[in-house]
């Protein structure tokens, strides 16, 4: 199957796309554009790995799902486009990376910015119907996803993983942390941020690291 994704990443995962489970959800996410409201638009569907290529990545950053509320969700996690109000979580991050790093909440919640610098910001799950959250979970992208992280904990090296809350952390449990840094604390959703997510000062920790490994940091 041809999937119009960034070349580095279609050579490694070109396996997945010729699995079942693959091949059923295209045929899923296609009847479900073809019928009504989905987030991303289709092209920023692989966004995360379009700006992001295989061999650049430095840091993974785990989501669940995308935003469904109009104009949000364009294919990185966290992220919202130029103009749109802060999410709840993503102010959040915002005010985790001013206390720990001492950068004001910037004027664009647009995390292109991490992306390009090899920030792979990625959702468990790569689209969703309007309005109705975790409405394409269990369809087969989950297992895509996987197929992503094991693909990277595997064939690189000092790698950090942030695993935000216990989906993630479950989807992130057989990293080797011999081998990568991974970063675990409660979600910085309003409803856990004040149980561990505030003060876990994983940015700065990240960057200590890839400086540690000779490799350039992440400007937040």
């Amino acid at each position: 199957m041809n999937v119009a994704i960034e070349e580095s990443w279609k050579e490694r995962l070109s396996g997945e796309f010729e699995k079942e489970y693959f091949q059923r959800l295209v045929s899923f996410v296609k009847e479900e554009y073809r019928r009504g409201k989905v987030y991303p638009p289709g092209s920023n569907i692989f966004r995360a790995f379009d700006v992001c290529p295989f061999d650049k990545v430095k840091v993974v950053i785990l989501g669940q799902d995308p935003y469904h509320e109009p104009r949000q969700a364009h294919g990185l996690s966290f992220s919202v486009q130029d103009g749109v109000p802060y999410p709840p979580s993503l102010i959040n991050i915002f005010k985790e990376i001013e206390s720990d790093l001492g950068k004001p909440v910037p004027e664009s919640g647009d995390l292109t910015r991490w992306a390009e610098q090899g920030v792979l910001v990625l959702n468990a799950t790569l689209t969703v119907r309007a309005h109705q959250a975790g409405s394409h979970q269990n369809k087969g992208w989950e297992e895509f996803t996987d197929a992503v992280i094991h693909r990277l904990a595997e064939e690189r090296e000092h790698l950090v993983f942030i695993l935000w809350g216990s989906y993630a952390q479950r989807k992130g449990a057989f990293i080797d942390t011999s081998k990568h840094l991974v970063l675990k604390s409660a979600h910085p959703s309003p409803l856990s941020a004040f149980r561990g997510f505030f003060g876990n000062k994983h940015f700065s920790k990240a960057n200590e690291y890839l400086v540690a490994h000779g490799i350039e940091p992440i400007d937040w």
